[in-house]
């Protein structure tokens, strides 16, 4: 019984990984080389993401590169504000996998 719970509490911190995909001209054409991108928290690790994407989708992960893209200094009726840093995975699938980003979870 214990295994259970503590498969349901994987699963939620697999959510909070998984924030969401990355739809975007320069990402789905990494979509050709079975690659899929996706928003993480800055915490993340490479081991952490590969997981939660083959538990929640079902699917096998060949590997897995982040970035983290800095926020801009933007400018909204003369008051200068900047963008939060975004943490970005890029998750390579195995052959002949494929994840469909406009479903949902």
């Amino acid at each position: 019984m214990a295994a259970k719970a503590k498969k349901t509490e994987a699963a939620e911190w697999m959510y909070d990984i998984i924030s969401s995909p990355i739809v975007t001209e320069k990402s789905t054409m990494g979509s050709q080389y079975g690659q899929v991108t996706f928003r993480v928290p800055k915490t993340a690790t490479k081991p952490q993401i590969k997981t939660a994407v083959e538990v929640l989708f079902g699917v096998k992960v060949k590997g897995v590169n982040t970035l983290i893209q800095k926020g801009k200094n933007k400018r909204f009726k003369g008051i200068i504000g900047r963008r939060s840093d975004i943490k970005k995975a890029v998750v390579t699938l195995e052959e002949g996998q494929t994840i469909d980003v406009g479903t949902g979870i």
